[in-house]
């Protein structure tokens, strides 16, 4: 009886929090550095309830959705007011990737329904309406998009145990994650006045998402390499 009213408060009072994972920090082999759409910086905590940390989270609409989902806070991830307020964030260079390069970054999981293995996906003309799978060669952990916490407090494992509570566990870890850009890849975007343009998709397996993010990232050729010297050839004097 004592246990029935302890666990009838206990649910009345735990906190409501949805599960996700976003992609907060991206860089380009070449430089640069970025966010995804709908990120709203410092002003969105680390962890805490729902209602707190999840408005800059976006949300897709499943796996192989076109477009780049949404986010509670803002609505519908908009590819050119978003990579605007992506810019004022994070400085006016956009990840800058190469052919056969890379795009780093970090997946913040706030709950443990964001977390890996995340698919990556790319867009190569800015639309956000076709993509191309890509490799990623460093993931984030996870199974199914799950991720366990190390221990959960008793009033949690209490709930757990009668099958009152399902919801997903704060994490509030950071976890950093690299995709292999093809040789070959070419960018035709024009996005925020930034030209030769893509947009990187990171979605991950989540039934209560799927969760992720866009990322707009800019192609950049390599330097060329400097000639090398062209070999003299050495002429016998005729004595």
């Amino acid at each position: 009886m004592h246990m029935q009213a302890l666990i009838t408060a206990l649910v009345a009072s735990a906190p409501l929090i949805a599960a996700h994972g976003k992609v907060a920090v991206v860089t380009g082999d070449a430089g640069g550095n970025g966010t995804a759409l709908g990120i709203q910086g410092g002003v969105i905590p680390g962890a805490g309830k729902n209602a707190v940390t999840e408005p800059d989270t976006t949300v897709f609409k499943g796996a192989n959705a076109a477009g780049c989902g949404e986010t509670t806070g803002l609505g519908q991830n908009d590819i050119e007011s978003g990579t605007k307020m992506a810019m004022a964030l994070s400085g006016s260079t956009l990840p800058q990737i190469t052919p056969g390069g890379s795009l780093s970054g970090t997946v913040h999981i706030v709950t443990s329904d964001g977390a890996g293995p995340y698919k990556a996906l790319i867009n190569t003309d800015g639309t956000g309406l076709s993509w191309q799978q890509l490799d990623v060669t460093e993931q984030v952990p996870g199974n199914k998009g799950n991720i366990r916490k190390t221990q959960k407090r008793f009033w949690m494992r209490a709930l757990d145990s009668v099958g009152l509570v399902k919801r997903a566990t704060n994490i509030n870890e950071d976890h950093p994650f690299r995709v292999q850009i093809p040789a070959g890849t070419t960018c035709t975007g024009t996005i925020a006045g930034q030209a030769n343009t893509c947009i990187v998709k990171m979605i991950n397996p989540s039934n209560a998402g799927p969760f992720g993010g866009c990322v707009p990232v800019q192609m950049v050729t390599p330097a060329a390499a400097p000639a090398a010297p062209a070999m003299r050839r050495a002429r016998a004097i005729q004595a």
